[in-house]
Order: C-alpha cells, then structure tokens, then sequence
C-alpha cells in the first residue's frame, strides 16, 4: 500500500499537481486519482514517479506496511 499522503506532500513539494504528474507518467488525471485512492499503481508508474519526482527513499513511500 502506498503511503498517498507522502505522495503528495512531495508532489506539492515540487511544485507540480497530481494531474501534471499523471500525464508525466502516461495516465489520465482520473487515472492518477483513482489510483491515489486506492493505493496502488503499476511498478512502472512508480518507477516514473521516482525518477520524475527524485524521490530519495522510494521504499518508505511506494513499499510501507500497513
């Protein structure tokens, strides 16, 4: 499960909103949302956000424990 608060903290962080990122990484805005909701996505859409967002710790955000 995805630590989406995390998430978009650093979105916010970056400057960029959740609809920017979501064509980023090849999805719609509704897309992204709809997977922020539930907490998940495809490894390669978190490969993208990692790269694109130059998250440091990927692991605490994209691999938490519930």
């Amino acid at each position: 499960m995805i630590q989406t608060d995390e998430l978009r903290g650093i979105i916010t962080k970056r400057n960029m909103s959740q609809a920017s990122v979501a064509k980023a990484i090849g999805i719609t805005p509704k897309t992204f949302y709809g997977k922020m909701k539930k907490g998940v996505f495809g490894s390669d859409e978190i490969d993208k956000m990692i790269s694109l967002l130059k998250i440091q710790n990927p692991a605490e955000i994209f691999f938490a424990r519930e």
